[in-house]
């Protein structure tokens, strides 16, 4: 099922912005026992690299990520999602 989740995730960013990188990580075993994992949802965190988020702030980019991930934030698929948000300079100045 975590692969499936992390494909849909995956999809769904591709579909919605113009990715250069990106990564998707489970964090779901982290947090065994919270009531968003009893229900089903997992804990992700993406690592996005866009040019679309130039001129964007972090709130902006973030919206765009959630946007990206439609009902699959308001039912058991995603519970918690970090997000890494970076425009490719950005992206090129971590290394």
């Amino acid at each position: 099922m975590s692969a499936e989740r992390q494909r849909m995730i995956e999809e769904r960013l591709r579909a919605a912005i113009q990715v250069e990188a990106i990564g998707v990580r489970d964090d779901s075993h982290l947090h065994a026992g919270h009531a968003g994992a009893r229900a089903g949802g997992g804990h992700y965190h993406v690592h996005v690299v866009s040019p679309d988020f130039e001129g964007r702030g972090t709130l902006a980019r973030h919206r765009m990520v959630y946007a990206a991930m439609g009902d699959a934030m308001r039912n058991d698929v995603i519970h918690a999602l970090g997000i890494t948000a970076l425009t490719p300079a950005e992206a090129g100045e971590d290394g």
